[in-house]
């Protein structure tokens, strides 16, 4: 494929499962995710330019759907989603115990705050080190380290069946 703007199409094309991984888990919505990727390939197209050859082209892919992410929520706030709104399987269909350990704690993730949720997922889903991580979202390895601290500590907890802020039941694995 010939190359456009910087960048080759090929390129883009191989990042896409990373890029829709990583969606999934931001928005707990697969159409949302969708429409997420399609921004940031879009963005990335158009801005290719910006993009400097030899450098971590996934890491800049990333910083652009950080920024597409990051300002739609700052157009919904202060719009918050429910709980029940994700899109989860019905429990009912749940058959393994390792089926309800991957619900509760794809829940879990949904009750996070954004900034954690984000921080969490680039560390433990993408294997991000914390200096990209910290140039995808904008602020220093040290917030990327406190909200790293922060995500587990709240993960540890929900799991665990402690409460959640504001007094709420933590999610219980019902057996």
């Amino acid at each position: 494929m010939a190359m456009t703007h910087g960048i080759d199409g090929d390129q883009l094309a191989a990042e896409i499962p990373r890029l829709r991984r990583y969606a999934r888990a931001l928005t707990r919505s697969s159409q949302a995710a969708d429409d997420l990727v399609q921004d940031c390939l879009e963005r990335a197209w158009r801005k290719g330019h910006h993009w400097e050859p030899g450098t971590d082209l996934c890491a800049w892919l990333f910083t652009l759907m950080h920024n597409v992410y990051v300002n739609g929520l700052r157009r919904k706030r202060p719009e918050t989603e429910p709980l029940g709104h994700t899109e989860y399987a019905d429990p009912r269909a749940l058959a393994h115990d390792s089926d309800l350990k991957l619900r509760d704690l794809e829940q879990a993730l949904a009750i996070l705050p954004p900034e954690q949720r984000e921080v969490l997922l680039l560390v433990c889903l993408e294997e991000m080190r914390y200096e990209q991580v910290a140039a995808v979202t904008g602020v220093p390895i040290g917030t990327v380290m406190s909200r790293l601290h922060r995500a587990r500590e709240r993960m540890r907890g929900f799991m665990a069946g402690e409460k959640q802020p504001g007094g709420r039941p933590a999610i219980r694995r019902v057996k």
